[in-house]
């Protein structure tokens, strides 16, 4: 019943090499001019962020994917200025994943087998109570979020299981009760990147929206996983950081926030996957949904369900129709469909139909209210539903798809209104600082709506095929990563006179294989 997504790829391995002399000419350099670090000191480098900042990809961290981080992308070309040593928290595999106490606690990387992506085969060996003697430069964690930067006991593995820690920081923090921040200073870094606050919304996201807003709650302590952070405690947060990064005279670059519709996850299912229906199946749900907006018109409400389409017979004809979703910020009309349909199916069935459609409705593909199906409900669209009895059992035809499956319209709205304040404070406080700005949210807009060429390379937001994006439909592929560390070299150049050249495109995997 359902369109099956399927994708080629094609994957190069390839290796990026850099040259020295006395006086420094970058090898992706075509003028022959030599590189200067500008007004920057590059010496000790410090990276700050989260799961991007790591060289998270393919839905989890690898040592491959270490080594391709834009940080360490960065600190390959500040070593041609002068630029220290860069060290990273290395796992200890390139299978991905992570243990407590020998018990699998995160799942291995993705990889694409000419249909789709699969959990690659291997054994996940990092133990992240085997901790690592640092310091490290590279201080992205995975999971982080802006607050979770300046928490003590964030690296405690006492607090792994109740949230309380993230297992990857426990991993190279330089005690159980320092902080994120508090290490990275201590480094007296001369010049540090900071990229932040992606998962102040991104969580939520994710999630099809099933955290909370917390706009107007000032206490992050009280806050949930998947909850949207408050734009007051982000902006207190993120110039508390920002103090503290530049207390000694470093300079820096920082980063704002991409708006979620603009990444794959929430961009590759379309709203009205659904070919063209029986007429039995069509005829049965058409009556039940034109009922249910004979209801919505006598309440003076819009409808809230299309006329589905039949199969013509004519291969060459596309009949798409929406997807049933759930939207939780509707009226529930449960009781109004019970009341309408029980002299038609009797009580029992009456009830049943009513709280299942009672805030149902058609997704929506208008630009003004947009919703997004989630990358990870690919796979359970036209499924049938468990105990749920036939012919109100199809996913996403006849039983609505979930509210962890689907981001919507409203929900989108909040995340970007979240966003937009988000990064209002980020480039305030950037300009305040005199810091180098990387608008990453213009760069992902323009992947998303066009697209970017570099080194010969069409880069999009198109899952597997667009270059840029990794299987997780989040994180950057190689590529993908290649491309964000010209764009933070850009922003450096621009306001530190610099004259960076950037990596080459060309030297970077489109997608990790199976095997490394």
């Amino acid at each position: 019943m359902i369109k099956n997504f399927k994708w080629l790829l094609l994957v190069s391995l390839t290796f990026v090499a850099c040259t020295n002399d006395d006086a420094v000419v970058d090898p992706n350099s075509t003028d022959g001019t030599p590189l200067t670090a500008g007004t920057a000191d590059f010496t000790k480098y410090v990276a700050l962020g989260n799961s991007l900042c790591a060289g998270y990809s393919d839905g989890a961290l690898f040592m491959a994917g270490q080594a391709n981080s834009y940080p360490n992308m960065l600190a390959q070309q500040f070593a041609l200025v002068g630029g220290g040593a860069f060290n990273i928290p290395y796992m200890n595999d390139n299978v991905g994943g992570l243990l407590l106490g020998g018990t699998q606690i995160q799942g291995s990387r993705l990889y694409f087998n000419g249909a789709g992506p699969v959990a690659v085969t291997g054994t996940t060996t990092t133990e992240i109570t085997n901790v690592l003697t640092g310091p490290f430069n590279n201080m992205g964690v995975p999971g982080a979020k802006s607050f979770h930067l300046l928490a003590p006991g964030y690296g405690n593995v006492a607090g792994v299981l109740s949230g309380q820690a993230n297992p990857y920081f426990v991993r190279f923090a330089s005690s159980p009760s320092t902080t994120v921040i508090a290490d990275a200073v201590a480094q007296n870094p001369t010049f540090f990147s900071l990229w932040i606050g992606n998962n102040d919304v991104l969580a939520y996201a994710t999630s099809g929206g099933t955290g909370a807003n917390q706009a107007g709650n000032l206490n992050p302590a009280t806050y949930g996983p998947n909850d949207i952070t408050d734009p007051n405690v982000f902006a207190s947060v993120y110039s508390s950081l920002l103090d503290q990064l530049t207390a000694n005279g470093a300079k820096g670059v920082v980063a704002n926030i991409p708006y979620v519709s603009t990444v794959p996850f929430f961009t590759t299912v379309p709203t009205n996957p659904i070919p063209g229906l029986s007429p039995s199946q069509a005829g049965q749900l058409n009556q039940l949904f034109g009922a249910i907006n004979q209801i919505t018109t006598a309440l003076g409400q819009p409808n809230r369900f299309q006329m589905l389409v039949t199969d013509d017979g004519n291969p060459a004809t596309v009949e798409n129709n929406p997807l049933l979703i759930v939207d939780e910020t509707q009226a529930d009309l449960s009781l109004y469909i019970t009341s309408a349909l029980t002299p038609v199916l009797g009580a029992p069935t009456a009830t049943a139909v009513g709280n299942l459609y009672g805030r149902a409705r058609h997704a929506s593909n208008a630009a003004a209210s947009k919703d997004y199906i989630l990358l990870t409900a690919r796979t359970i669209i036209g499924t049938n539903q468990t105990g749920a009895p036939a012919p109100f059992n199809v996913i996403g035809v006849s039983y609505p798809m979930q509210d962890n499956t689907t981001l919507t319209a409203s929900e989108a709205a909040e995340i970007k209104t979240a966003t937009d304040l988000f990064n209002t404070s980020i480039s305030t406080l950037a300009n305040a600082k005199g810091l180098a700005f990387f608008d990453a949210n213009a760069t992902l807009t323009k992947l998303n709506t066009g697209g970017l060429v570099s080194n010969g390379y069409t880069l999009t937001s198109t899952y597997v095929t667009g270059n840029s994006f990794s299987l997780d439909g989040v994180h950057p592929s190689p590529k993908g990563y290649a491309m964000i560390a010209n764009k933070f070299l850009e922003a450096i150049n621009a306001k530190y006179g610099s004259n960076f050249k950037g990596v080459n495109l060309g030297n970077y995997q489109i997608l990790y294989p199976s095997s490394m």
